[in-house]
């Protein structure tokens, strides 16, 4: 009974670990050309809150930012409401260059966070996968330096974000949006 209980351990770890490796992660990333403005185009998730919040998510922008010790401050901020909020997270950098992991000191939640693809200049793809105590989850966020971007950028999001198991119920191009975007320095 305890070998097939480790078996079973073992594999779901095995399991874990095989879905972090087949994310990919940016050939020769270089993280400071990564800093800098960008707008969220594209949302996915199989999360719950995602589900819930759907239909009220906007565009919003982020700033990126390289700390001292090379990890990235990432500071979001998007309307709710009538109010525009700003978030702030530090990704901190792991061995491999791309990959970055966070904890959420609100929820606890884990996410390993992967910069997928990025031209720099144009667009940025980043995937993570986020464990917590009601179970795994996957997002996939599409960044442009500008507030839209080419169809066939968009559908490499949406593709991408097929290819994680994600549903087209839960692939959402950001609706535009003029608010909060002055307000992001």
């Amino acid at each position: 009974m305890q070998t097939m209980l480790l078996s079973i351990l073992g594999l779901a770890l095995l399991g874990t670990l095989h879905a972090q490796d087949s994310i990919p992660v940016q050939a020769d990333f270089q993280q400071d050309k990564l800093t800098g403005r960008w707008y969220s185009i594209g949302l996915a998730s199989n999360s719950d809150w995602f589900k819930e919040k759907r239909h009220l998510m906007k565009m919003c922008t982020t700033i990126i930012s390289t700390t001292a010790e090379g990890n990235l401050e990432v500071t979001s901020t998007y309307p709710k409401g009538d109010q525009c909020v700003t978030r702030n997270s530090l990704y901190t950098k792991t061995e491999q260059p791309g990959r970055f992991s966070y904890t959420s000191p609100r929820w606890g939640s884990k996410h390993n966070i992967h910069v997928v693809e990025t031209n720099y200049e144009e667009y940025a793809l980043v995937a993570t996968q986020i464990s917590k105590s009601t179970g795994p989850s996957t997002m996939v966020l599409l960044y442009s330096r500008t507030k839209e971007l080419s169809p066939e950028r968009l559908e490499m999001f949406t593709q991408f974000s097929r290819g994680q198991g994600l549903t087209d119920d839960e692939i959402l191009i950001l609706p535009q949006t003029d608010k909060c975007m002055a307000d992001a320095a």
